[in-house]
């Protein structure tokens, strides 16, 4: 029985490491570090895959070295929409 144990333990612990298998998953994954808003990574992913990835980060290190910007992701997403880089498409 502890083998099973450990064997489960193991399968769980490889279930919290993180999978990216594509250049836009890494790009929205390192977007949701920089401005430290992991809970909505899979929307960084997603506008990583959609706008790409470089512009996006450009972006979000200039909004993360601002000191004055209490939360940093709704500031981002206004940013984006300011540019009209994400937001409704005419």
């Amino acid at each position: 029985m502890p083998r099973a144990k450990n064997y489960i333990e193991k399968l769980k612990e490889r279930g919290r490491e993180s999978h990216v298998y594509r250049r836009y998953q890494l790009d929205g994954l390192e977007i949701a570090e920089i401005l430290h808003d992991e809970k909505h990574k899979s929307l960084y992913i997603k506008l990583a895959k959609e706008r790409g990835g470089a512009a996006l980060r450009r972006i979000a290190k200039e909004i993360a070295e601002n000191k004055n910007v209490k939360n940093k992701g709704a500031y981002f997403m206004t940013a984006l929409k300011n540019k009209n880089i994400w937001g409704k498409r005419s």
